[in-house]
């Protein structure tokens, strides 16, 4: 079975500050009320009801996960709504509210119609939430346990685990091993390889209009965090930082006689700017997740600023070996922070990042997965404590460092013929076996690491 998940899935256009606590809950309660208009039964329903289990439940108010429900419910699609109808959905709720379910059908909605079932965690995934509906005599109309797996992918509890597309790939692997080998088979790129999958799926028009609209939504994202100033909402008042630096580098860069280089900076900057726009539940890319979305977009950034002769269709190689490398962890380990903690996202996302700037950078495949290998093992057993469940701190400051860590394992690598002893597989591996190790309370619980240590004022 093939690892490749096409590009147009793993970076998926929606909103913050969690695509596990937001996007996935928002995408599997819209799927719920799709399922009751779809079985006739949206107008017999009185009552709506969610129970969020495991991570959900200890950290689902700090990612916003009961508005996400709601907005879900309502009809609203992370890819399209306004950011600012879900922030509020369940949050501001009146004592007379109603819920439009599925759009069209209204409901009286209270905010203890959504519980927190922090201490239970169903078998199938640490990410769950239970969703039903009652008719007016108080009757089960409809009841669905959901997983929120990680980068916003749902699955449904009793659907098959696995991939469900329909159109073959031409390009099958499931390795890193056996992506190599179709490179020297085939005397390609990786991102030859990955452009043959998604030509298969989507078509070479429809692929290069879909990477050129996830990039722009990256840039727009960069954009905005680089202009807005402020506050973060959620208590901790932590202060936006990208647009004071901007304009900080951008001084700089004024002066005649600099004695620094500032492309390090310029690249934490942009990191920065996306992972504040997703904290504030700005619209963002999952890439491959929320918490880690600002990595492979600062580094983006980094060689379109600072790389010459970096062009757009260079991008596009850039997000197809991001792709073909984030495809072989979501398959082979996690890309989940509740199930492997922070190495499942930030160390996903600098691998990806570091193995698709080695690409653009004229990288071999070996070097391309060298680099990769670099980022991810540099990763191993990093937690996920998020300070009073926000993806705040440490989470905004960890994508800038990862991005610089990125270009780093890029460069290195590069250095090198490819040779190495440690493969992506083996520390792919390696850090599945870590997150199961890991103890739960380091797993977006907020039960351990800084989010106990350090104290809320």
């Amino acid at each position: 079975m093939t690892a490749y998940v096409s590009a147009l899935d793993l970076f998926s256009i929606g909103i913050g500050p969690s695509s596990s606590h937001t996007v996935g809950p928002m995408r599997a309660a819209l799927t719920f009320a799709d399922h009751l208009r779809d079985a006739g039964l949206l107008s017999d329903v009185a009552r709506v009801s969610c129970s969020l289990y495991g991570s959900l439940g200890s950290t689902g108010l700090g990612h916003g996960t009961p508005d996400a429900v709601l907005a879900g419910l309502a009809g609203l699609r992370p890819e399209t709504c306004d950011p600012d109808d879900v922030r509020s959905a369940w949050s501001s709720l009146a004592d007379d509210a109603v819920l439009l379910l599925g759009g069209t059908h209204p409901v009286p909605v209270r905010q203890d119609d959504v519980t927190f079932e922090a201490r239970t965690r169903l078998p199938g995934h640490p990410n769950a939430l239970t969703l039903t509906a009652r008719g007016h005599d108080d009757r089960p109309l409809l009841e669905e346990t959901w997983y929120s797996i990680g980068g916003g992918f749902i699955r449904r509890d009793g659907d098959p685990i696995g991939p469900t597309r329909a159109v073959p790939q031409p390009r099958e692997y499931s390795s890193s091993a056996e992506l190599l080998a179709l490179c020297d088979l085939y005397a390609a790129s990786i991102c030859d390889i990955a452009r043959a999958n998604e030509e298969a799926i989507h078509g070479a028009e429809a692929l290069d209009a879909g990477l050129d609209a996830i990039w722009e939504a990256m840039r727009v994202c960069v954009e905005a965090g680089l202009e807005t100033t402020g506050t973060l909402p959620g208590g901790l008042q932590v202060k936006r930082r990208a647009a004071a630096v901007r304009m900080q580098l951008e001084e700089y860069d004024r002066l005649p006689l600099r004695e620094r280089d500032t492309s390090t900076e310029w690249l934490h900057a942009f990191a920065l700017a996306v992972n504040e726009e997703n904290a504030s539940g700005g619209r963002v890319v999952t890439a491959p997740t929320n918490g880690a979305a600002g990595i492979i977009p600062a580094v983006g950034h980094y060689y379109l600023r600072f790389v010459p002769g970096a062009d757009a269709a260079g991008i596009r190689r850039y997000l197809l070996t991001a792709v073909a490398i984030g495809s072989l962890v979501k398959a082979n380990a996690s890309i989940s922070g509740a199930e492997g903690g922070c190495q499942a996202e930030v160390g996903s996302a600098c691998a990806m990042a570091s193995g698709a700037l080695c690409a653009v950078l004229g990288g071999t495949p070996r070097q391309v997965e060298n680099a990769a290998e670099i980022a991810m093992e540099h990763h191993l057993g990093l937690t996920c404590d998020p300070v009073g469940g926000l993806v705040q701190v440490p989470c905004i400051e960890r994508n800038a460092i990862a991005a610089s860590t990125a270009v780093s394992a890029a460069r290195l690598a590069l250095h090198g013929d490819g040779t190495h002893l440690v493969s992506l597989d083996t520390v792919i591996e390696t850090m599945r076996q870590t997150g199961l190790d890991m103890s739960t309370k380091y797993k977006e619980t907020s039960e351990g690491g800084l989010a106990v240590n350090v104290i809320e004022c």
